[in-house]
C-alpha cells in the first residue's frame, strides 16, 4: 500500500488525479485544499469510484506561516510516511507587468514556489524508500518556450520550480528519493480560463490525470531531476 500527497486536490488536474488513485485499492490518499467544500465533494466521488478507498483530506492554506508543520504532523499521524508526493497547487495571475502588484507577485511565488520548496524540506524525514516527488509546472516555464502577456509572475515562478526539481535530484543524488518535474501545456481547466478566457484545450483535466497518474507510479524506475514537457499546444 502506498501512500500519496496531492496538493491543490480541489479542482482540475489534482481532482482527476485523485480520482484516477481511487480506482486502485493500493493507495492511500493525503488530500489538501483551501477549499474545504470542493474536498468533501471529492471525496464523495472517490467513494463513488471506490468505496475501498482510503483518504484524507485536509483543508489549509499551505503559503500562511505554519501551515506546512501542521500538514505534515498530520500526515504523520494518519499515514506515517509518504510515497509519492504530488506537488499540483498552483496560483495564477493575469496582469501586465507594469501593473502587476507585489501582493499578486508575493502570492504567486508563495504558492507556486516557496510551498513546494518548504513542503519537499518538511517531508524528507517521511519520504519511504525509492519515494518520487513530482512537482507540476508549466511548459512557460522552461527557458526558450513561447511566452505570453499578463503571465510574467505565473511563468517565472515555474521556472523557479523547474529548477528546484534538478537542485533536488543533484543534492539527494546518493539517496533513493527522485524529483522530477511536469511541465505542462494547455490543459482545460479553471487556470486555464482564467489565462486564456475563451481558449479550448486540446487536452482535459481527465485526460492529462491519467498520464499524471502513470508518471507518478512509475516516473522514478527511468527519471530522476528531469523536466518532462507534456504539451500539445501552448496553448
Amino acid at each position: 500500500m502506498k501512500n500519496i500527497l496531492i496538493t491543490g486536490a480541489s479542482q482540475g488536474i489534482g481532482f482527476e488525479l485523485a480520482k484516477q488513485f481511487a480506482k486502485n485499492d493500493n493507495f492511500n490518499l493525503y488530500l489538501v485544499s483551501r477549499n474545504k467544500k470542493k474536498l468533501e465533494k471529492l471525496k464523495l466521488e472517490l467513494n463513488k469510484i471506490n468505496s475501498n478507498v482510503n483518504s484524507y483530506s485536509l483543508s489549509i492554506d499551505l503559503s500562511k506561516e505554519g501551515a506546512i508543520d501542521i500538514l505534515v504532523s498530520d500526515i504523520k499521524n494518519k499515514i506515517k510516511h509518504l510515497d509519492i508526493v504530488v506537488n499540483n497547487a498552483g496560483y495564477l495571475v493575469n496582469e501586465k507587468f507594469d501593473n502587476l502588484s507585489e501582493n499578486q507577485l508575493l502570492q504567486c511565488f508563495n504558492v507556486n514556489i516557496f510551498v513546494p520548496f518548504y513542503l519537499t524540506q518538511k517531508t524528507l524525514p517521511i519520504l519511504s524508500q525509492n519515494a518520487h516527488t513530482i512537482f507540476i509546472s508549466s511548459i512557460g516555464g522552461i527557458n526558450g518556450t513561447k511566452k505570453f502577456p499578463g503571465l510574467s509572475a505565473y511563468s517565472s515562478s515555474k521556472g523557479a520550480l523547474i529548477t528546484l526539481t534538478e537542485c533536488l535530484a543533484e543534492e539527494y543524488q546518493d539517496k533513493s528519493y527522485k524529483f522530477n518535474c511536469l511541465a505542462l501545456g494547455a490543459v482545460q481547466t479553471e487556470m486555464l480560463d482564467q489565462a486564456f478566457p475563451g481558449y479550448k484545450a486540446p487536452l482535459s483535466a481527465s485526460e492529462i490525470s491519467q498520464f499524471i497518474f502513470d508518471f507518478c507510479v512509475n516516473g522514478n524506475k527511468y527519471f530522476n531531476g528531469k523536466v518532462l514537457p507534456v504539451a500539445l499546444t501552448t496553448p
